[in-house]
């Protein structure tokens, strides 16, 4: 006879609250401390958010990057500096968060939506083929939760025909695909270092040029500058096309700096514990943990498992119902809906009153083109990951996630 639920008066499997930790402390202070002692906290001027960028370009292995006010910064800047424009379409992910379609508005591009694998949730290679048309001009691969795209067919299919590929790699920091760090593979790499991201500097971001060409590197810098090219003492204000303002302060540099120093640390344990969870997890009917896909490592920004329940005699809010009240945090989903379903994208009203830059492709939103995306958020479920957890914080998720389907596990199904 299966163990009575918590949530029906039985005892929880989580009893003891999770393991915390601070994210910052005295490094972060003394580094914030040198920063104001500069009497400057302008990037141009300042030596913070260069000696960030120098420590990550090491960490990563390339030779440029640029500094953003954000993550949803960085993709602006990636997409200006491959050259997407008024009217082009750019294919990406609808499970992913509202800024990786931003800069595309924002730059008059039409956002379109390829189908998500249903194991990885990530994109499908032969969606995102489908999907390509003579106005497409860039692929933007979003590594969801931390678990790389399959990046061969992705650069296969954007040099079979002439596209770029942006990395948001903004939940996936030191996430390996084939011996590589993503955000190192395609065009461009985009991170996130706001608040709810690996690393924090509150709010904030960074763009790798992967080509290595220092003419890429100047576009990129430039674009997250009003188009000011701001180097070593001469500042070029000439301006030719239009280009947001998305500088990093000197107090996000300083702050960065400290933390790229616990990244690895970071990863490591988030990768211990998403690698334990999958393990603890298989086998149970009923529970479809996440695919990493081959050949790669994910760093686990959180834990998406989906449910099959023609397995169990509950539905999908019913189980995140019982988990919780097991002492188990979870959600159903990551987002509510595919990015595609939002009013935004069904009016097609980026900016109030005017359907433009929409009027310029036949993109549909209709509800169903993306099928495995719309499935995936209506049976998953999402829980967090935290490097401060300890072990016994994920054998009692394991514990959990056991207790409540073999309660709702239907008579004779295994």
């Amino acid at each position: 006879m299966s163990e009575q639920l918590a949530i029906h008066g039985g005892a929880k499997v989580k009893s003891i609250p999770f393991g915390t930790g601070r994210r910052f402390g005295e490094e972060e202070l003394q580094e914030l401390r040198e920063a104001l002692e500069q009497d400057t906290l302008f990037y141009h001027y300042g030596a913070k958010v260069k000696r960030f960028l120098q420590k990550f370009n090491e960490m990563y292995g390339v030779k440029y990057s640029v500094a953003t006010s954000s993550g949803t910064a960085a993709i602006h800047v990636a997409l200006g500096a491959a050259g997407v424009t008024a009217g082009d379409e750019v294919i990406t992910s609808p499970i992913t968060d509202q800024g990786t379609v931003v800069g595309i508005l924002y730059q008059n591009a039409i956002p379109v939506f390829a189908d998500v694998l249903p194991d990885t949730y990530n994109l499908d290679p032969a969606s995102v083929e489908a999907r390509i048309t003579k106005r497409t001009k860039a692929i933007v691969a979003v590594h969801l939760a931390g678990n790389p795209c399959d990046m061969d067919a992705i650069m296969a299919i954007a040099r079979k025909h002439n596209l770029k590929v942006i990395e948001d790699c903004a939940q996936s920091y030191l996430s390996e695909y084939k011996g590589k760090l993503v955000g190192t593979i395609g065009d461009y790499g985009c991170f996130s270092t706001n608040d709810f991201k690996h690393i924090s500097t509150g709010d904030g971001g960074m763009v790798t040029i992967n080509s290595g060409d220092e003419e890429d590197y100047t576009i990129a810098h430039a674009f997250a500058d009003k188009n000011y090219q701001r180097f070593d003492t001469k500042v070029n204000r000439d301006i030719h096309h239009l280009a947001p303002n998305y500088r990093m302060t000197e107090l996000q540099g300083a702050v960065g700096i400290a933390q790229l120093d616990k990244l690895a640390w970071i990863c490591d344990k988030r990768k211990e514990y998403g690698a334990t969870l999958t393990a603890g997890l298989a086998g149970i009917p009923g529970i479809l943990p996440p695919a990493i896909t081959e050949g790669s490592a994910s760093s686990y920004w959180f834990y998406l498992f989906r449910l099959d329940t023609s397995l169990l005699n509950a539905t999908v809010d019913e189980f995140v119902a019982a988990l919780n009240a097991e002492g188990i945090p979870s959600i159903r989903g990551y987002i509510p809906q595919p990015v595609y379903l939002q009013p935004m994208f069904q009016k097609k009203e980026a900016y109030p009153g005017t359907n433009y830059p929409f009027s310029l492709s036949d993109v549909s939103y209709d509800q169903g083109i993306c099928p495995n995306a719309e499935a995936i958020l209506q049976t998953s479920v999402r829980m967090g990951i935290s490097e401060f957890y300890t072990a016994d914080d994920i054998r009692d998720m394991v514990a959990a996630i056991r207790k409540v389907a073999a309660y709702y596990r239907m008579p004779g199904r295994s």
